[in-house]
């Protein structure tokens, strides 16, 4: 009997999806139980009861709304630093790759050499420049940090590099289009593919991002969903839930945090693939 082709390679990838997806499978199952139905023992992947928008209601609820509020934050810290990042980095990197100037080299070497450099590392000295300048628990200490990406420079520079010919640029030139105009109109389109991928991973990691805002806020009304899940999630381990148990809002909260990222991916897929579609062509 023959095999199929790739048999390992295939239950491999089979191994890797049950790995990825069982957490969250989990996640939507725990999300449809109450405070009891998670500590119950009973199929801890399979469906008991169904508190879904009781869970929901609770969730939108509690404590006026807080949970509201720290969503409308991590969504305008996340699309406001994302945004500005992949402003930063397109024309860094598009700059580093198409314009000869002094010391392009070093700087260049200066920026990928920060990438080595973890992100928490940073935060301390993140913290002094703001307190000097008093945007301590205020959005801009958050926002500010979030637009600068070095590993978003070193991509933008590789991609332009790559799919942006430099007689196309020339030729635009020759035709009396000015710098500004060039790149807009001819290197832009090129880069989407690019441009949306930093995009994408820009809102991701500041939407996720834990310790820069733990650090910088002080105020809860200016907490965004990580660090406010966080919060319940020390007040369930005290029970001091103000007599309320916070678990079952904890996982549907978590849940929900997730949503606006699927989306995201969702929408700008199609961007995504049909730059990659039309660079294949060319």
């Amino acid at each position: 009997m023959n095999r199929p082709r790739h048999v390992w390679a295939k239950l491999l990838l089979l191994a890797l999806c049950c790995y990825f997806l069982i957490p969250a499978w989990w996640l939507v199952v725990a999300s449809t139980k109450n405070a009891e139905g998670l500590f119950s023992g009973t199929g801890a992947l399979w469906f008991h009861g169904f508190h879904l928008f009781d869970n929901l209601h609770d969730l939108f609820t509690f404590n006026n709304g807080e949970y509201l509020r720290w969503l409308g934050n991590s969504a305008l810290y996340a699309f406001a630093g994302g945004i500005g990042c992949t402003v930063i980095s397109v024309l860094a990197g598009y700059g580093f790759a198409k314009f000869s100037f002094r010391g392009r080299n070093i700087v260049f070497a200066l920026v990928l050499g920060s990438v080595m450099v973890p992100l928490t590392a940073l935060v301390i000295p993140t913290f002094v420049m703001m307190s000097k300048v008093g945007l301590i628990d205020t959005i801009w200490a958050v926002i500010l940090p979030s637009l600068l990406s070095p590993f978003a420079v070193y991509l933008m520079r590789v991609y332009a590099g790559a799919s942006v010919p430099d007689e196309l640029l020339d030729a635009a030139r020759i035709d009396g289009a000015g710098e500004l105009r060039t790149f807009w109109r001819v290197a832009l389109p090129l880069m989407r593919p690019g441009v949306v991928t930093v995009l994408l991973l820009s809102i991701v990691a500041t939407w996720n991002n834990f310790f820069l805002p733990l650090t910088m806020l002080s105020s809860s009304k200016l907490y965004p969903l990580t660090v406010g899940i966080g919060l319940w999630s020390q007040l369930a381990s005290s029970n001091n839930g103000g007599g309320q148990s916070l678990w079952n809002l904890i996982i549907i909260g978590s849940l929900v945090s997730i949503i606006p990222l699927i989306i995201a991916f969702l929408t700008l897929q199609k961007y995504w693939q049909g730059g990659l579609s039309v660079g294949s062509l060319k």
